[in-house]
């Protein structure tokens, strides 16, 4: 019997996850649309423009030289893997295990082979070759609504406040920019994590309306969610709206939280 042809893509979110790492570099990473970003109110000022993308990136402070790449989960060695997951847990365990869900270290593997997930990688040059930082991000669908998904940021301390955040944060942003018809990024952040949601604020961040709100029960109970779902919108400049949200959905592992991310960096 005949070998089943693969269904070809039918929408551009879909098209995007099919790219290789070089094609999706080429196509949403070094773009020919560069957002021009607005403050989120009149009393906070522009969040900072997106820079470009590059592979190299030094140290403002002590001029140490990393090496940055994108990666599909699927191509992510074992190692490396390893060295995200462990880079997760050294900055967010705390919040994962106050909040309602605890840790739950299976679960957060299998989120991370998400097979439609790519990885942009950081690693010192000219050492052992370790992971220092890393973002990972999905073009998908949210409740019907076309983003770029940030699903982490995690940055060893060496690295938080050095700019490199802003940077790995700017590549959701242009990719949201460069791929029709996405008009936001998206993310999750727990509620305790102060420094994050002070770092998103400033990025151009709010809460988005399908965030949860408090959930009161018939006893009279109120519990408040612990964490919330921010957004940021994109220029959607010449963005046609021909996508089908039925087509292709973030897949979920937590039904009550997805995605956290506890990024110190600025």
């Amino acid at each position: 019997m005949a070998p089943k042809r693969q269904r070809a893509p039918t929408s551009p979110i879909e098209r995007a996850n099919r790219k290789t790492d070089e094609e999706f570099i080429s196509d949403y990473l070094q773009p020919s649309v560069t957002p021009t970003l607005h403050p989120s109110s009149p009393a906070q000022p522009p969040p900072p423009p997106p820079k470009p993308w590059t592979t190299k990136w030094p140290h403002p402070k002590t001029g140490t030289k990393y090496a940055i790449s994108l990666v599909q989960s699927g191509k992510l060695s074992e190692e490396d893997l390893k060295a995200c997951f462990d880079l997760i847990k050294e900055t967010s365990y705390d919040d994962y295990q106050n909040s309602k869900d605890k840790w739950q270290p299976r679960k957060k593997m299998e989120e991370m082979k998400s097979p439609d997930l790519r990885y942009v990688l950081v690693k010192e040059d000219g050492s052992d070759g370790s992971i220092r930082a890393f973002t990972s991000l999905m073009p998908t669908y949210e409740e019907g609504q076309p983003v770029v998904y940030c699903y982490e940021i995690h940055l060893k301390p060496e690295l938080q406040g050095s700019g490199l955040g802003s940077l790995l944060m700017g590549f959701h942003v242009i990719v949201a920019a460069n791929l029709p018809p996405i008009t936001k990024v998206m993310l999750t952040c727990f509620l305790s994590n102060k420094r994050a949601l002070g770092f998103y604020k400033r990025h151009g961040f709010e809460t988005d309306d399908i965030s949860p709100g408090p959930r009161k029960f018939r006893s009279g109970k109120v519990v408040m969610p612990d964490y919330v779902i921010m957004s940021k919108p994109v220029p959607s400049e010449d963005k046609p709206s021909e996508d089908k949200p039925s087509e292709h959905k973030r897949p979920k592992t937590d039904t009550s939280r997805d995605h956290s991310l506890e990024d110190k960096a600025s």
